[in-house]
């Protein structure tokens, strides 16, 4: 993590556009150069996040995913900035539409159903436990391809997910009812879950975890 005075930090944000802001300020902003500087703050004296910032955990999550070949930002520099209290990542983003955005531009739902349960299922046997998972948060890049963005709320391990950690991930997907109306569609959620079965090893027997996933998006 590099440190930045103000007057380095002024300069790295001339002529930004402000994507997300907040009461205590800036929290995304697009550079002129296109990337993107993300801003976290601590709001606790003491938290997690004194001694494992933010914005580094977000610079790590990427370098996770990328070993795992799923596409995500691309990180150029992580930032403490002292005189505005502020530590920043200062990325490339991930090209590509959300699946809310394709949802409301009215895709093809049901392969966009499938290809996002066979998504999630990889994301799984990776050993990708995303906590905020969500429509917002992952992308169809113009390679065809799922990734992920946002990520600083993300850990790895090596084995693939329990399955009481699978369906904590997939209680996430409840969080918007529209979103979760839109994932069963008319087939209730058949196209989803077939896309998620797809995504498992050859030969797994992952039935009863099926019906259980189902279950909580019910």
């Amino acid at each position: 993590m590099q440190v930045i005075d103000h007057n380095t930090y002024e300069a790295l944000r001339a002529g930004a556009q402000v994507l997300e802001a907040d009461g205590s300020g800036d929290k995304v902003l697009r550079l002129t150069d296109g990337c993107m500087l993300k801003l976290f703050r601590r709001k606790r004296l003491l938290s997690s996040a004194l001694f494992y910032p933010y914005a580094q955990r977000f610079a790590n999550n990427t370098r996770a995913l990328q070993q795992r070949d799923i596409p995500c930002p691309r990180i150029i520099a992580v930032y403490r900035i002292p005189s505005i209290a502020r530590d920043a990542v200062y990325y490339s983003p991930l090209a590509g539409e959300t699946i809310r955005q394709l949802k409301l531009a009215k895709a093809d739902a049901e392969a966009l159903r499938g290809r996002l349960g066979c998504f999630i299922a990889q994301l799984h046997e990776k050993g990708v436990y995303f906590r905020s998972l969500h429509f917002g948060n992952v992308v169809l890049t113009p390679e065809n391809t799922l990734g992920l963005i946002d990520i600083a709320d993300l850990s790895c391990q090596a084995s693939p997910l329990s399955q009481s950690k699978r369906r904590r991930n997939f209680s996430h997907l409840r969080r918007y009812a529209q979103d979760r109306q839109w994932l069963l569609g008319d087939d209730a959620g058949q196209a989803f879950f077939d896309g998620y079965r797809q995504g498992l090893p050859a030969g797994s027997q992952q039935a009863p975890l099926i019906e259980r996933l189902r279950q909580l998006l019910d």
